[in-house]
C-alpha cells in the first residue's frame, strides 16, 4: 500500500510563526520517518547550515485527501536531534510532565477572519457593511458569509479525530470561531495547530484566506482572540482554587500578555469585550475583564475560568504552557 503523508510544521517567522507543509510518499512497509527541510527558507536556519529535521509527534487521518492518507504534525529539531529554538512544543510537554497529576484541561476558542479580494469576506467593495449587532451567531445571507467553509472545516476536524466541540459566527462580519477541547496542555497546541492547517487548506478551495490578525479592521469592529478556558481537577471540584487561579494569573499578568500574541495592544483596548492590555482584572460573567468566571461556575462553586487575553495569532503551545505553569504552581 502506498499513501501520502502531509508533513506539517511551525516555522520560525517572528513575531508570528506560520504553518508550513509538504508531501511525502510512503510505501508499503515503511515506517513514518523523520524528514528534513530547508530551514533557511523558513527563518529557522542560515543558508550555509540550512538542514532542519521534522520529527513526527501526531499522526491523524487526512480528511481532505481521504483514503489511507495522513496528516503528520511535526516538531522541528536541529540535526543533532535537539529541539530547535522555534520549537515551542517542548515547553508544553515539560509543563504537562511537571503538573500532569493536577489534570490540566483546556478549551480553546479560536477566532479568525475570512478574507476575499483583499477585504473581509462579505464587506462591500469600497465601503462598509452595516454596523455590528446582527452578525454574532447570525442567520441569513445578509448576515453570514463563509458558512460553507466552516461546515467543511468542522467535518474535516471530526474526520481527523480532533476534539472540535463547536463553531459559531462572531461579532464582526466575516469572522468565525471554532472550539477545541477539553484537551490537555500538549494536545491543546497539537490540535489547534492542526485545525488551523485544515482551515487554511480548505479555504484554499474556495479562493478565500483565513487570517488570525488580532485586529483585522481598525475602528468600531471587534478584534479576534483565542479565548482560553482552563481548569485543573481541584478547580473542577471547588471554588477556592478558582479564585487562586485568577489571582495567580494576575501576579504574572505582564509575562502572560507579552506572550499572548503580537499586536495585543491593538486588540486589548478596554473596548469590544476586552480589558486594557496594561491592566488585569477578573470577574463573574464579565467579558470586559481579563479573566471571566462563567456564571454557572459561580453558581456551582466549581468549574473553570476563561482567560480572554490571548490573541487569535497566539501560539497555543506557549499559552497552554504558561497557564499550566502559572496556575498549577500556585495550586500545588
Amino acid at each position: 500500500m502506498t499513501y501520502l503523508a502531509e508533513y506539517i510544521w511551525i516555522d520560525g517567522q517572528k513575531p508570528t510563526a506560520k504553518l508550513r507543509s509538504k508531501t511525502k510518499v510512503i510505501h508499503d512497509g515503511d515506517e513514518m520517518p523523520i524528514w528534513a527541510f530547508d530551514g533557511s527558507s523558513t527563518e529557522q536556519a542560515l543558508g550555509g547550515e540550512s538542514d532542519r529535521v521534522l520529527n513526527p509527534v501526531k499522526v491523524v487521518p487526512d480528511a481532505i485527501r481521504g483514503g489511507d492518507n495522513v496528516l503528520v504534525l511535526c516538531e522541528v529539531l536541529n540535526v543533532d536531534m535537539t529541539p530547535h529554538e522555534s520549537n515551542t512544543r517542548v515547553a508544553a510537554v515539560a509543563a504537562l510532565e511537571k503538573y500532569g497529576d493536577q489534570e490540566p484541561w483546556f478549551g480553546i476558542e479560536q477566532e479568525y477572519t475570512f478574507y476575499k479580494d483583499g477585504r473581509p469576506h462579505g464587506w462591500p467593495i469600497g465601503g462598509y457593511p452595516a454596523p455590528q449587532g446582527g452578525y454574532y451567531c447570525g442567520i441569513g445571507a445578509d448576515e453570514i458569509w463563509g458558512r460553507d467553509i466552516v461546515e467543511d472545516h468542522t467535518w474535516a476536524c471530526i474526520s481527523a479525530g480532533l476534539n472540535i466541540s463547536g463553531t459559531n459566527a462572531e461579532v464582526m462580519i466575516g469572522q468565525w470561531e471554532f472550539q477545541i477541547g477539553p484537551v490537555d496542555t500538549v494536545a491543546a497546541g497539537d490540535e489547534v495547530w492542526l485545525a488551523r492547517w485544515l482551515l487554511y487548506r480548505i479555504a484554499e478551495d474556495y479562493d478565500i484566506s483565513a487570517t488570525l490578525d488580532p485586529k483585522p479592521v481598525t475602528g468600531d469592529w471587534n478584534g479576534a482572540g483565542m479565548h482560553t478556558n482552563f481548569s485543573t481537577r481541584a478547580m473542577r471540584e471547588g471554588w477556592d482554587p478558582i479564585i487562586a487561579a485568577c489571582e495567580a494569573l494576575g501576579e504574572k499578568a505582564e509575562e502572560h500578555v507579552a506572550n499572548y500574541g503580537a499586536g495585543i495592544e491593538r486588540r486589548l483596548t478596554g473596548m469590544h469585550e476586552t480589558a486594557p492590555w496594561s491592566e488585569y482584572s477578573y470577574g463573574v460573567s464579565d467579558r470586559g475583564a481579563s479573566v471571566r468566571i462563567p456564571w454557572m461556575v459561580d453558581r456551582d462553586r466549581k468549574g473553570y475560568i476563561e482567560d480572554r487575553r490571548p490573541n487569535a495569532n497566539a501560539d497555543p503551545y506557549v499559552v497552554a504552557a504558561l497557564m499550566t505553569e502559572t496556575v498549577c504552581s500556585k495550586l500545588a
